[in-house]
Parts: structure tokens; sequence; C-alpha cells
């Protein structure tokens, strides 16, 4: 009854209406609504009194009945002339919407070699016709008889008995479909809702057919956030996953609490696991420093995950090449080969190499395809490394030596990758004498642009924003935003962080300077241990120890700080690494960072508020500190092309390909004085390069031109058509010497890196989100699991009343009655 009301009064959807009132919206009528309501008397009275004693008829109730249906009617059109409204307070009840997702990625035409009792399980639950032949994709690995993951959630889908899907829609829920996939990332797409019945439920046997595997990267945080973005979402009461959560592109779905996808999405994820969570499989992962000394030896590392491969023996080949160059093609090298029995998840294989020759090397760790495996794309691991012959450049610059600054600087004259050489540094208060013939010194703050920039690191200690040079601090902002140095900012107790308020190496920081702050030290302010933060553990230097108890002892050595400088607040794109165990920043809730880092651009900035890190040297020496400082600049310089050679970098975007994919080749060019490549400098507008295409007899060469993208950027779009390992080659217009890079291309997609499921983060998600996992052979329980109610909506809602079809009857009412009452009295 209470619907039936609300649509006569034009309020539809509603479950109870709680007030309501009827009001005037003309502004006429608004100013004197007792008039309207007397003119409307005044017309009915009007028409009551024509009708009984100006109309000539018979008299009786058929002309009092045909004055009082005259005079309403007249009444009637007045008012709606007053605009009339009806405000009422309703109550609406939103069914509970549900989102159910698919996975649309290369990974689902996987077929798994299940056991018997396990594919039976899954033949059982998903209704799958065993009599029929799977359809047999055009992929190796699910070329045979044996169903795809794809085949079981469509047969899962087109069940006929115990359908998932019905039965949540038998509860009132409402369900949107939508498939994921993409080439580069996954796309999320709605799928029809053409399928739709009468009774506006969703036929899942036409979702079902619309279901593909053509996407050829599964990356779970975008198809969340994608999720949190659709329509409707405001009322979801929850989004079931079906997926093999094969993640291996994008941000993680997990994230930093409180920011991740999950929490954007707002509402539980019921994981819906497909596929095997073993199989016979083997992976290699290479790993070794993007960095190595000449002659000096080094470790390279291959790590072998396995599973359902307990026990068995297995051989691993590390072998190199050597890319860039004038040549084209250079011989493979063997650097070694362990033979290892697989225990546990993971087995190392560690081998030594003493690097001979300097220059770009491809290093590659491979394992022979094993009996039973599925997948083999994952049996061979690629790494590039430059070999240098060379030493990180590091400039200090500093207003007056301290305890920080003597054991930094020796420090790096023992260090093999910086040395005697490596280190040189501008002291503000040396004699300027010793600044010209010393040289440990350099004369000024700012060289020439092509000796600045060819450094690796900087080190900013306390200093006056008097001896700031603008220039130097244009440059370092250059330095680390566009060449991706690193740069390193300790404070000192004389100046602060506030000299550099007012200049642009503020916009560097990865903290927010407070320009009135003044030291914290004693006795005001007591001595305190610093705290590592989680954070910490993501970043090598911060590891002094090889297990988290130790390395806690480790920074605990440093005992009481006696003082640090505060800030106003921590940089929204910064991680703190270290903080005080009590002091707050400025909004009374954030610890006060110690040892922050951030990007800036393509480099890198460590700030540290405090300059005690020599404090680490108690009790154990010179170890810990010069680990810290020593993976410190390795972590900050080896990151980028070194000295010089950060004037002409040439990458591509990814080191592996599909056939019918287009490599983005980007170009980073500069001249020698470190000035940006642009229309007036080079008027060519394009850089001269060449592509080794893969074939028979070496390979054909194929010219290529790099346009100008803007100043000192050039880019373009290679498409690959064949399988095969490619060498690209590009010309320094400068030096006239190549830039090379390789990468390969394959038939076959990420996807197929891994050929089983990953529970371990389907589990992760269900349970961040609220939500619960499942497989094929248990999904069955979430219509039960599934407790949702409709979501109550309290609304106000105003309706002209002239368009309701309450006026409409009473108006097409009053005329009709008119006409019959003056048939009955037989009036013209």
């Amino acid at each position: 009854m209470i619907r039936w009301w609300g649509w006569l009064v034009g309020l539809e959807g509603v479950t109870s209406i709680d007030e309501i009132a009827p009001e005037l919206a003309a502004p006429w009528a608004q100013e004197g609504p007792f008039w309207v309501f007397l003119a409307a008397v005044a017309l009915f009275v009007l028409a009551i009194v024509f009708y009984l004693r100006f109309q000539p008829g018979p008299k009786g109730l058929s002309r009092w009945g045909l004055a009082i249906c005259r005079g309403l009617l007249l009444a009637l059109l007045l008012i709606t002339l007053a605009d009339p409204i009806l405000r009422a307070h309703v109550t609406r009840l939103h069914k509970p919407q549900l989102y159910v997702v698919f996975d649309g990625t290369d990974s689902m035409a996987i077929a798994d070699q299940l056991p018997e009792a396990q594919r039976a399980a899954l033949v059982s639950a998903t209704g799958l016709k065993t009599d029929t032949p799977a359809k047999i994709n055009e992929t190796p690995v699910a070329a045979n008889l044996q169903p795809t993951r794809l085949d079981y959630v469509q047969a899962w889908l087109k069940k006929a008995d115990d359908n998932t899907l019905q039965k949540l829609q038998a509860k009132d829920i409402e369900i949107e479909a939508f498939l994921f996939d993409g080439n580069t990332t996954s796309q999320l797409r709605k799928l029809s809702d053409g399928s739709h019945r009468l009774d506006q439920k969703l036929s899942t046997s036409d979702l079902a057919d619309q279901l593909t595997h053509t996407g050829q990267v599964t990356a779970l945080g975008a198809v969340l956030q994608e999720t949190s973005q659709q329509f409707g979402s405001g009322r979801l009461a929850g989004v079931v996953f079906v997926s093999d959560f094969a993640h291996n592109s994008g941000s993680s779905p997990i994230g930093l609490a409180g920011n991740s996808p999950i929490a954007k999405l707002g509402a539980p994820v019921y994981a819906v696991g497909v596929g095997s969570t073993e199989a016979i499989d083997l992976a290699v992962d290479l790993q070794i420093d993007p960095k190595m000394k000449k002659a000096e030896r080094s470790k390279v590392v291959a790590k072998l995950r396995q599973s359902g491969l307990q026990g068995q023996s297995v051989t691993v080949r590390v072998t190199g090449r050597k890319i860039g160059g004038d040549s084209l093609t250079s011989p493979e090298f063997q650097i070694g080969q362990r033979t290892v029995t697989l225990e546990g998840n993971v087995t190392t294989a560690e081998i030594d190499f003493t690097p001979e020759e300097s220059g770009s090397f491809q290093f590659a760790a491979t394992v022979d395809k094993l009996e039973g495996e599925i997948v083999d794309q994952n049996n061979h691991a690629v790494r590039e490394v430059n070999i240098i012959d060379d030493y990180l450049r590091l400039m200090y610059v500093a207003h007056e030596p301290t305890w920080e600054w003597r054991f930094i600087k020796e420090v790096f004259h023992r260090d093999k990758l910086v040395g005697m050489d490596g280190f040189r540094t501008f002291l503000a208060s040396s004699d300027p004498r010793v600044r010209e013939s010393n040289v440990l010194f350099l004369p000024t703050i700012t060289p020439k642009r092509s000796e600045f920039f060819a450094n690796d690191v900087l080190f900013l200690d306390d200093m006056p924003r008097g001896e700031l040079k603008d220039r130097f601090c244009e440059m370092t902002k250059e330095f680390v935003g566009k060449l991706g140095g690193g740069l390193v900012v300790i404070c000192g107790p004389r100046f602060g962080p506030k000299e550099l308020q007012q200049t642009p190496l503020a916009d560097l920081l990865p903290v927010i300077v407070d320009p009135q702050a003044e030291m914290r030290d004693a006795p005001e302010y007591p001595e305190f241990r610093l705290r590592l933060t989680p954070y910490a553990a993501q970043h090598p230097f911060m590891q002094l120890s090889a297990n988290e108890l130790d390395n806690a002892k480790v920074w605990d050595n440093m005992g009481k700080l006696p003082w640090y400088q505060p800030v106003a607040a921590l940089h929204d794109q910064a991680q703190v690494l270290a903080e005080h165990p009590t002091d707050k920043c400025r909004d009374g809730k954030t610890p006060q960072p110690l040892i922050t880092i951030r990007e800036f651009g393509k480099g890198k900035v460590v700030m540290l508020s405090f300059n005690e890190t020599w404090r680490l040297r108690r009790k154990y020496g010179e170890k810990f500190y010069r680990q810290f400082w020593s993976q410190l600049i390795y972590s900050l310089g080896m990151s980028h092309a070194l000295g010089s050679d950060k004037r002409f970098v040439a990458r591509v975007d990814q080191p592996q390909y599909r056939v019918e994919d287009k490599v983005t080749l980007t170009v980073e060019a500069y001249d020698a004085n470190f000035e940006p490549l642009d229309e007036e400098t080079f008027t060519e507008r394009t850089l001269e390069a060449e592509l080794v295409i893969p074939g028979l007899g070496g390979g054909d060469l194929r010219p290529i031109r790099v346009p100008m993208l803007r100043k000192g950027v050039f880019e373009a779009r290679i498409p690959v058509l064949a399988v095969g390992e490619y060498v690209l080659r590009v010309k320094d217009p400068v030096t006239s010497k190549y830039s090379e890079q390789r990468f390969e291309v394959t038939s076959l997609s990420a996807e197929r890196r891994s050929g089983v499921r990953n529970e371990k983060l389907q589990n992760q998600i269900a349970e961040t989100s609220g939500g619960k996992a499942y497989d094929l052979t248990t999904v069955h329980n979430l219509a039960n699991d599934l407790q949702v109610e409709p979501r109550v909506e309290k609304l106000t809602r105003n309706r002209a009343l002239w368009s309701t079809p309450l006026w409409f009857t009473l108006v097409v009412g009053l005329m009709l009655g008119e006409w019959f009452f003056r048939k009955m009295i037989k009036l013209s």
C-alpha cells in the first residue's frame, strides 16, 4: 500500500513515508498562500452560484453534482498556477549490490595437471561435462584435452543445480559482473547486461560465454582501484573475485594500511581461487649487483624456487655476454654452473666471479626443463650488469670539519668503490690556499657543470644560508631530479635545516622545514635512543646485521643521542626510517623523523636530523659505521649511470616483450657541458640508431631514427614481430660511441612465468578486506556466508503535484464527472 501511495504522489521505490506536507512554490503564491486558498474557495462558490441560479435546466442532485465538479475543477486549476509541491520525508531500501570480477588473463588458459581425486572434486563442484572434450586453446601449455582454468569457471557459471550466483540473486542481491584483461595493465570491463531476463536476473550462462583469457598481465592493485571507482559502489556489499591471483604487474593490492586499493574499496572481498596451488614448477631468479668492480671478486646468486620437485637434483648454468661497444654481437662465455639438490621452497646456488673486463654485460641463469613442468618460461632469468673500471665520485660540502666529516672521509678513502680519487670536499671555513693546493679539497662550491654533474652522490653538511650559492642549489636540484643523482643532507647542531628554507633545496627535502625551530638538546630535552620504523627493513643501508634482533642491537649500540634538529612535518612522499621515541611534529601526532628518504624526480634524497652516526663505532670499531655509509652511497650512487656516463643514457621500457608489442626507446642526451640537447645545439633533431632483428645468419640490421620529444629527451616506439633476442644500439652524437640495449621477444606472456595459484596473496586479500577465501569446490558456501541487509536511506523529496498521477487523476476525474452530470440533466 505504501508503494502504491508513493507512486500516486510521484515517490517511487519508497518503503515508508514518514512525514508529508504540501507547499506552494510559485513566488507570487508563497507571499500569500491564504489568499490563494481564499481565491480557490471563491471560484468554488462562484461555480456553485452560477449553476444553481443562472444555469437553465432542471434542478436536483445532478445540478449540485455538476456545480461541485466545475467548482473543484476551477479551484484545482488556480492551485496548479501556484505550482503546488509535496515535501515528503521518506525511507527507501536499496538492494545490496555485489560485484563479481573475473580474471580474463592468459594464465586462465593454463590446463593444470591435477591429481585424479582433486580433478574429480572439481568436476563434481562445477558440473563440467567430462564426456565432451574441453576447448583446445592455441597456446603450447593448454594444447591438450585437459580442461583449462577458464573451462572450470565457465562450467561453474553454467551449472544448472546449486548455482552460487543464482542463489545469491534469490536472496535479492543485485549482481554486476566484470572482466579484467589488458596488455600492459589490467583493465576492468563491465560484462554486457543484455543477457538480463524479464525478471531482471543476470543470466549466468550468458555471462560464462562472455569470459575470455586474452589479458597479458595481472595487475590486481589496478583492478581493485578501478572496482572502487565504479558507479554505484556506494552501496557495495562485497566483491567476489574469481582469479588465480598471479599478480605480476603494477602496485600491490595489499599496499600500506589505509592507503591500499583494498582500503579504498571499502568492501569485503570474497576471493575465489582458481588453479592448482601445487604444480611441478621451477623458477630461476638471478640476484646480482647491477654494478661490479673490475678485478674484484663478486658473487652471482641464482635462487631456485620449486614446487613438486623436492629432493631432485638440477644443474643451473650462469653465462655472460658483453653488450655495447662497436661490435653488434659478442660470444657467450660461461661464468659457472652448480648442481644443487632442491630442498624447501627456495634453494640458493652461489658462484664466485671475478670480472676481467669492464663494460656492460648480460648475465643469464638457466635450468633445463624438467619432466612434468607445465610452464618453463621461468626456467631462464636475465640481468644486465655494468662492470666498472671506475669509482664513485662523492662531493662533500660542509662549513667546517666535524667528527662525522672526519670519519666519513676515512671510510671512503678505504672504500674500493670510492678510494682516494673519488672523495672530494668543500670546506667553507678552510684556508683558500689549502683549497687551491690540496687535491682533497675543492676550490669552489660551484665548479663547472661538466665537473659538478660528473659526481654520483652529494653530501650537504651543516651550512649557513649565506654560503649556499644559488647556482649550487639550482645545480643540485637538477643533479638529483633530472640526472638521478643521490643527495645526503646531514643536519648539524650549529645551523640546522632551517637554513635551507628559502633555497631551492627545500623542494628536495623529505621533510617540511620549520623556520622557527631550534635544536633540541639537553638539559631542556632529555637524551634519547632512536627508534627504527618498519620502513627501515626495506633499505639495505639500514640493515647492519642479518636478522632483525641483531640489527636492533647494532643501532642500540649508538647509545643515547644528546640532540637532534626538529622539523615541522614529514613530506607526503617520504618514508621515515628512524624516528624519535617521544617527540612529535607540529601536528602533535607524527613522531619527529631522524632518518628519512624520498624520491625526487629520478634521484633520491636521504636526510639525517643529526650528525652522530660516528657513535656506531662504539664497541665494534669501524665495521658497522663503514657498512652504513658504504651501503648508503652504493644505494644512491649505483642506481644510475656513473660519472660522465649520465650525459647520454638510453633505455627500453621493459626487458621482455611479446610478439607484436611496441618497444619504447627513451634516450636522455646532454652535451659535453651537461646542457640538454635542443633545437639550437642539435639541429638534426633525431638520433641515429640501429636494430638487430634476430634471424638466420646473425639477423638483419634495420636503421632507426629517434626523434626529439622535448629538450634533452628523444623517444621512439618500435614494433617487434619476431621471436628472439634483439640488440638496439643508439649513437651518441657527441662521442660517436654506441649505447646498447638488449631485450627479448617471446611468444609467451608474463602470465606463464608461474604455473600455480598464488594462494598466499588470495588469503591476504580476503583477510585484509574482511572477506573470505574459497576455491571452486567450496564456493557454494558463499551464499550462506554472505549475510547482507538492504541499505536504509532517509530522504527528503520535493515533488511537483501537477505532474503526479494523483493530480492527473483529479483533473481527469472532475472533467469526466462534469461531463457525466451534464448528460444526466441533458445540458448541451
